[in-house]
């Protein structure tokens, strides 16, 4: 075995230079555990390539040694998908350094970039050409797109954009044998047999290392509208965003669903962030855009959440004036992960339903959920206009966190099985990980897990890539 690791290590350094081959236990720390701090992991080494060619060679070296590899991105992941398992077998690939702008394409409105580069940077590299990139998170400051493609991440523009599969042309990738598959299209029709980028794309670094990809970019806003909503529940939450969807056609980019208790958390532990209506058992957050610079999109907002207000729809409403009160609203929106992480643990559910079914589900989960583990705490969350719920569960008021996590199986039975007789999903846009590795083959049918299977065996037959994660 040592002989092994050392000639492992011997074709590492020559891959990638021995100063980015890191095995120093401080050194690799922030490399095995998860931002949440709930996944904890060991690996023999920290790898960091610089290029494709350096990653082949890695993936290659560890191939030829049977070596386990999981590639990490950002670490910013909800589900342990990029935390090393116990062994300390694997190899950890951080494409942190591959974080370039390959190319811009004004003309063909896409971008090429490798996978290291942060969400953030791709979002401002397509404003300094005059377009956008429209996918956005909380996260976005750290989270790259190599993690984004991985995890197929949604955040808060897919009910008008989609998800990081409608954003992605064309993928780069190093297969687990080590060779590379340039796959950077920049077509929008391509009809040259299986669409092999999709396979890719939701894998969780299971298949395959995403390296690089080309990006759809879109005109950049120059109207836009923000404003904070409240409502009595989520069935009016539900017809204000019908009626924006009517009044405001594809213009209408975010709907974001925010329950008292989860404003409440975000005042607790962010007091220098806004406080912009009374309390109200939910809000939404709504965010609608137009290229346009004469647009009247902030005129018709108003005048939908004033005819919301005639109809007893709305209860209160405000539009922020500014840029600046538009990225204080949205702050309130986007610290409440952080304040969540800041209060303790809690039961994490990532879910998604037919908006239609949201209120029902609602119901007969909180029911459940009182009756099996009185006073828990409900922390709900999310982007209604696509279905997708943070259904978060905290302790009650004096207990002791790691007590209640005790309860997390029960949890998620109660909450999963709803969402399955729903017609949901128990993985809306954090993938599966090694979190919900055993929900999958409760909830996926036996047909769909073949098929996983077989895909699995086919581009990883030694089941090298990212093992125990998602199959």
């Amino acid at each position: 075995m040592a002989d092994i690791r050392a000639t492992l290590r011997a074709r590492l350094d020559a891959a990638v230079g021995s100063a980015q081959v890191l095995s120093a236990p401080d050194d690799i720390a922030p490399y095995l555990t998860d931002w949440r701090g709930r996944y904890h992991g060991r690996a023999q080494a920290v790898v960091r390539p610089g290029s494709t060619s350096e990653v082949a060679a890695v993936v290659r070296a560890c191939a030829d040694a049977r070596v386990p590899i999981v590639a990490q991105g950002g670490n910013t992941g909800q589900c342990g998908g990029a935390t090393p398992d116990a062994s300390g077998d694997a190899v950890v690939v951080s494409l942190a350094r591959m974080n370039r702008v390959r190319a811009v394409d004004a003309d063909n409105a896409t971008m090429t970039v490798e996978a290291g580069t942060t969400l953030i940077a791709v979002q401002e590299a397509a404003a300094a050409a005059g377009l956008h990139f429209p996918l956005s998170l909380a996260a976005e400051g750290s989270c790259t797109i190599g993690g984004n493609l991985s995890t197929n991440a949604g955040g808060t523009a897919v009910l008008r954009f989609g998800n990081a599969r409608e954003l992605t042309l064309g993928i780069e990738v190093v297969l687990a044998d080590g060779r590379i598959w340039d796959g950077l299209r920049a077509l929008r029709k391509d009809n040259t047999g299986y669409d092999l980028k999709q396979l890719f794309i939701g894998a969780e670094g299971t298949l395959g290392i995403v390296t690089a990809a080309v990006l759809k970019l879109f005109p950049a806003p120059r109207t836009r509208a923000t404003a904070f909503a409240a409502l009595a529940d989520v069935r009016a939450a539900i017809e204000l965003l019908r009626s924006l969807r009517q009044s405001l056609g594809d213009r209408l980019v975010g709907f974001e669903l925010i329950s008292e208790p989860s404003l409440a958390l975000v005042r607790r532990h962010f007091p220098a962030l806004p406080d912009p209506l009374p309390a109200h058992p939910w809000y939404v957050l709504v965010q609608a855009d137009d290229s346009a610079a004469d647009s009247a999109v902030v005129a018709e907002v108003e005048r939908a959440l004033g005819a919301g207000m005639e109809e007893g729809v709305v209860q209160d409403a405000t539009v922020a004036q500014s840029v600046e009160q538009a990225n204080a609203l949205w702050a309130l929106r986007e610290n409440i992960a952080e304040a969540q992480r800041l209060d303790g643990p809690n039961i994490k559910h990532d879910i998604s339903l037919p908006v239609s079914a949201v209120p029902a589900f609602l119901a007969e989960a909180e029911s459940a959920l009182v009756t099996a583990l009185p006073g828990l705490r409900f922390v709900t969350f999310g982007h209604l206009g696509d279905g997708n719920l943070h259904y978060n569960l905290a302790a009650p008021e004096g207990t002791a966190a790691e007590a209640f996590l005790a309860h997390t199986a029960t949890a998620n039975r109660i909450v999963h099985d709803l969402v399955a007789t729903h017609g949901g999903s128990i993985s809306a846009e954090h993938g599966i990980g090694q979190q919900k590795r055993a929900e999958l083959v409760r909830y996926r049918s036996m047909v769909e897990l073949d098929l996983m299977r077989a895909v699995k065996r086919a581009l990883d037959p030694a089941t090298l890539m990212n093992p125990g994660k998602v199959l």
